[in-house]
């Protein structure tokens, strides 16, 4: 799994506990909130073609990558995930860790739904910006599923071993697909170099000629 973290960087007027969290952030002045979270969404974008080039290099395909929020973050200071779209990672220890990335749990949050608060009506962007602790937090003890097929799993184990099936079954059906893609593309390219031949040109004996009486 690719995962990394885009921290905004402290400009004033903005203070460093103005940045403490996206709680804190949506708080303060709502023009620089989104300025501010449209700036890592920049920032992510740039990441993510690099993120899809080494996935290019190392495994000959790419796939999603995600970009969000944790509602109630542990970090202080806040920060954007930017993470590939799969969890299959030796370092998903535990459930509530795995479940602050499940995309269906409600706990991350993808920074284009943040975003859309800011242009929605301001009564549904306040209620959003709360941000309450407490709901979120009981997210994380959602029961363990498979973020693919929803198939709940009794353990860590099984959940990881069934995530690196599906990773694995994804990446034999998308390498298929881009063999297919380049035997196609070679082929409409060996068709366009081959030359037409010539059309046959008729001579003045091949055509019949009337004599007018």
């Amino acid at each position: 799994m690719f995962h990394f973290l885009i921290l905004p960087r402290v400009i004033p007027p903005l203070k460093v506990d103005d940045l403490a969290s996206l709680r804190i952030l949506l708080r303060g002045d709502k023009v620089r909130a989104e300025k501010v979270i449209r700036g890592l969404h920049e920032d992510a974008k740039v990441l993510r073609k690099e993120i899809e080039d080494e996935m290019l290099k190392r495994y000959g395909w790419k796939w999603d990558i995600w970009c969000g929020f944790h509602a109630a973050p542990s970090m202080q200071h806040l920060h954007l995930h930017v993470l590939s779209a799969d969890l299959v990672s030796e370092k998903m220890k535990n459930k509530k860790h795995y479940n602050s990335f499940h995309p269906k749990v409600g706990f991350f949050l993808d920074v284009n739904e943040v975003l859309s608060w800011f242009s929605a009506e301001s009564s549904y962007f306040t209620s959003m910006a709360k941000l309450d602790p407490k709901p979120y937090e009981a997210l994380l003890k959602e029961a363990l599923s498979c973020w693919h097929c929803d198939s709940e799993m009794k353990n860590m184990p099984t959940l990881k071993a069934h995530l690196q099936e599906e990773w694995d079954h994804q990446a034999t059906r998308e390498k298929a697909r881009l063999e297919r893609k380049r035997k196609l593309e070679a082929k409409r390219a060996t068709k366009e170099d081959t030359p037409e031949p010539e059309a046959k040109k008729l001579k003045r004996d091949d055509i019949g000629e009337t004599d007018a009486s």
